[in-house]
């Protein structure tokens, strides 16, 4: 085996791991704050998302913060649909909801 093939190999299991690390992370908060039922969903979106993403697979500048992001993404969206479907099943009440005192993309998630 040749220098270039053990970086190429050393790269490879770092960026595995860095992927591995950062969706533990994710799906632990997720499971923390929402469950696992959403967890596993958010789970499934990460990986969705890392798919995606426009970086070769072996390159050494992937950007799981990014694909993490993306998934959260997803995550807030289904909350707040699931959210909101439930408040207009049971309640009549016209009254508009709150706006968040902060355009933060963490306060939605708490919503």
């Amino acid at each position: 085996m040749n220098s270039d093939d053990t970086f190429d190999n050393s790269t490879y299991a770092d960026q595995i791991h860095l992927a591995e690390r950062e969706l533990a992370s994710f799906i632990g908060a997720v499971s923390e704050l929402f469950g696992p039922e959403q967890a596993l969903l958010s789970a499934d979106d990460w990986l969705d998302e890392a798919a995606l993403m426009d970086s070769p697979p072996l390159s050494t500048g992937r950007d799981w913060r990014a694909v993490t992001v993306a998934a959260s993404a997803r995550l807030a969206n289904r909350v707040t649909v699931a959210r909101d479907t439930r408040t207009s099943g049971s309640s009549r009440d016209t009254k508009p909801a709150p706006i968040p005192s902060s355009n933060c993309f963490a306060s939605a998630l708490l919503m």
